[in-house]
């Protein structure tokens, strides 16, 4: 599971798993508010990470950022990490 430690919002931390095929799974928040971020965490579940980012990227609520730019942002963190490792 990949952990991001979020910047400028309420929620915390992100956690998510990716398959195979690029697909997010298993997306959690830690803090924030929690229907808002159940209903993006069903909303994103299979779906192809680059289309997920490409939709949430740029989204602002406070501090320039938002609950679902954070989780475009920890997508392309993950996406570092496993070019880092290739």
């Amino acid at each position: 599971m990949f952990t991001y430690s979020t910047k400028g919002t309420c929620s915390r931390q992100i956690l998510f798993d990716v398959d195979a095929d690029n697909k997010l799974h298993n997306v959690k928040f830690i803090g924030g508010c929690g229907g808002n971020l159940q209903g993006i965490a069903k909303l994103v579940e299979g779906k192809d990470i680059d289309d997920i980012q490409k939709t949430l990227q740029g989204i602002k609520c406070r501090n320039n950022t938002s609950c679902p730019d954070q989780l475009a942002r920890a997508i392309q963190a993950y996406k570092d990490r496993e070019n880092a490792r290739a």
